[in-house]
């Protein structure tokens, strides 16, 4: 008959030889939030994303696009959290398209629509009424986004005309798929000026600004922000985080601009 002892020591042997093949529980990650945005915010709202996750656990996934572009994919049922356009044009589409989150919708930042020219010219211009735009592009093209689905080729087309040189430059355009694609075609030296935003061109050491276009020369830059239906759980949360004082000094790091 074997003693209690042994009996003991084996059923503690056995419990141990158990516990170690058992797998240890690991917390489940958060599932990622997915933020449809704007091109030109891709720096920023980036930025923005990595506090968000630093204080909180959860991850948030980006996908940068024209806002027109990501307008349309959302619309056609492309699975995402949030929407951060540069206009709040494509944000009432999706609004009267029934797919924002009510009462979940705000406006971030604003920004200024510049002209831009490659770091190593020496371009001078006085953006104003008549301003020799076409004369300064040499044999080159204007760089901007396509005015149907980029706000940023928007406001320059409201721009130029408003100033009177938009007939003279609108056949001689290279337009972009989204304004960092236009800012691209400026750095490399594809197109001797392009129109992007000033934050763009912070971000970008192969340009310089030649100019800052009159804010009265278009409507006003606005990114607006809004939770979509069926978003995640976090959104909401995110959501408001983007209008606090921590991401707000992000976009003001970025040379976006606070909103009065």
């Amino acid at each position: 008959m074997m003693s209690r002892h042994f009996t003991r020591r084996a059923l503690y042997a056995g419990l141990a030889v158990l516990t170690a093949a058992m797998p240890l529980a690991v917390p489940a990650q958060r599932q990622p939030l997915t933020v449809f945005a704007a091109a030109s915010l891709a720096d920023a709202l980036s930025a923005v994303g990595r506090a968000y996750t630093a204080r909180t656990g959860q991850p948030v996934r980006l996908a940068f696009a024209a806002s027109g572009t990501a307008a349309r994919q959302v619309q056609a049922g492309a699975r995402a959290d949030l929407f951060v356009s540069a206009d709040r044009e494509w944000m009432d589409v999706l609004d009267k398209a029934g797919r924002l989150m009510p009462g979940a919708r705000r406006d971030l930042v604003g920004g200024r629509l510049v002209l831009v020219a490659p770091v190593a010219s020496r371009t001078r211009m006085v953006i104003r009424p008549g301003f020799p735009l076409a004369a300064s592009l040499g044999q080159g093209r204007l760089a901007i986004g396509e005015p149907a689905a980029v706000p940023a080729g928007r406001y320059a087309q409201q721009a130029l005309s408003r100033l009177g040189v938009w007939n003279s430059v609108a056949g001689r355009l290279a337009p972009a798929p989204d304004v960092r694609a236009a800012l691209a075609y400026v750095a490399r030296g594809e197109a001797p000026l392009g129109i992007v935003y000033e934050s763009d061109a912070a971000a970008e050491r192969g340009v310089r600004i030649v100019g800052v276009f009159p804010a009265a020369s278009h409507a006003p830059i606005v990114y607006p922000a809004a939770v979509l239906k069926g978003a995640g759980s976090g959104s909401t949360a995110f959501y408001r985080f983007l209008g606090g004082a921590e991401a707000q000094a992000i976009f003001r790091r970025y040379r976006f601009r606070p909103l009065r």
